[in-house]
C-alpha cells in the first residue's frame, strides 16, 4: 500500500478523478471451463461499455454442493487454470480485473476461497482469503458449512491502485463490520464484497448491509454476485450492486446474468468523511455488564 492510500484513508483523499467501474454477474454451473468461458464474455463487454476496473463474484469457477466435489475439483495456486486465465483477459482488455474468488489447494489438505485483483497488465496485485465462514443451517433446512472445505484467512488485505486502496473482503464477511473500518483506516476507498449470496439472508439484508458498510466507512462499494439456480438447487441472490460513500445504490443488476456499471466519483470519499468524520473519532471503552 502506498503512502499517498494511507493517507487518504482518513483524509479522505484519493486524488479525486472518475472511475468507471463494473459488477459482472454469474450463474455459475459445476464446471470451469465453461464459467470461465461466459464470465469472460461478459467482462469483455463490460470493457467495452467503458469499465476500467471489473469485478467478478464469489465461486466464479464452479458452485458445487458438499465437500466430496468441492475437493475433487480444486487445484493448487501453481496449478489452477483460472488465474492465469484471469491474467490474460486483464492483459487483453486493459482493465484491473477482480476475479471474484476460486479455491484453492492448500497444504493441510483444506482449500482457500480466495479472491485475486490483476492490474491492467496481468500482474496479480494482491490475493485475499475469507476470513469468515457461513455455517449456517437457515430456516427452510438449507445447510452451509464451508469451513467443512475452506481453511479461514487471517489477514486482511488493502492493495494499491490508481484509485486508492481497495479493500478485499469476501461475501460472510461483509456481517463483520470492524473488518471494514479497518480496511478504511489502512487506507481504502473502495471495498469489494464479491459475493454468493441467499435469496432469504440476501432479500433481507444483502442491500442493508452494502450500504451501511459504505456509509460507516465513506468508501464505494463494488458488490458483483451470483445469481440464480446452481447444483442440487442451491439459489443465489444476485443484485450485484454499487454503492456510493453516501449510501445512495449507484447500480443494481437485479437477477439477470449480465453486468451493470457505474461512473464513481472518487472526490465524493472526501466530502462523504469531512461530513461525518468518524474514521478519526475512535475511543477506548470498556463493557460493563449489569445484571448478569
Amino acid at each position: 500500500m502506498s503512502d499517498d492510500a494511507a493517507g487518504g484513508a482518513i483524509g479522505g483523499g484519493t486524488g479525486g478523478g472518475l472511475l468507471k467501474a463494473a459488477c459482472v454477474q454469474v450463474n455459475a454451473g459445476t464446471e470451469l471451463e465453461p464459467n470461465l468461458r461466459a464470465a469472460g464474455d461478459i467482462v469483455r463487454r463490460a470493457r467495452d461499455a467503458g469499465a476500467a476496473f471489473i469485478t467478478l463474484p464469489e465461486n466464479v469457477g464452479w458452485i458445487v454442493q458438499g465437500r466430496a466435489k468441492t475437493m475433487e475439483r480444486v487445484r493448487s495456486e501453481a496449478e489452477h487454470p483460472a488465474i492465469p486465465f484471469f491474467a490474460d483477459l486483464a492483459r487483453e482488455t486493459g482493465a484491473w480485473i477482480l476475479g471474484g474468488t476460486l479455491h484453492v489447494l492448500l497444504d493441510d489438505g483444506r482449500a482457500a476461497n480466495r479472491s485475486y485483483l490483476f492490474d491492467a497488465d496481468g500482474r496479480t496485485v494482491a490475493s485475499y482469503d475469507k476470513i469468515h465462514m457461513f455455517d449456517v443451517t437457515l430456516k427452510d433446512g438449507e445447510t452451509y458449512r464451508e469451513s467443512a472445505s475452506f481453511r479461514p484467512g487471517e489477514r486482511a488485505v488493502v492493495a494499491s491502485s490508481p484509485w486508492g486502496g481497495i479493500g478485499m473482503t469476501v461475501c460472510y464477511d461483509l456481517r463483520f463490520a470492524a473488518l471494514y473500518r479497518a480496511l478504511a483506516q489502512a487506507g481504502a476507498s473502495i471495498l469489494t464484497v464479491p459475493a454468493a449470496f441467499t435469496v432469504p439472508t440476501g432479500r433481507a439484508h444483502w442491500h442493508t448491509l452494502l450500504r451501511a458498510r459504505a456509509i460507516e466507512t465513506g468508501c464505494f462499494v463494488i458488490a458483483p454476485a451470483q445469481t440464480g439456480s446452481h447444483d442440487q438447487g442451491r439459489q443465489t441472490y444476485g443484485h450485484s450492486l454499487l454503492v456510493a460513500p453516501w449510501g445512495e445504490v449507484l447500480a443494481d443488476a437485479g437477477t439477470e446474468v449480465g453486468f451493470i456499471t457505474a461512473d464513481l466519483d472518487l472526490d465524493r470519499i472526501a466530502e462523504a468523511r469531512g461530513m461525518v468524520p468518524s474514521l478519526t473519532h475512535d475511543r477506548a471503552f470498556d463493557v460493563e455488564r449489569v445484571g448478569f
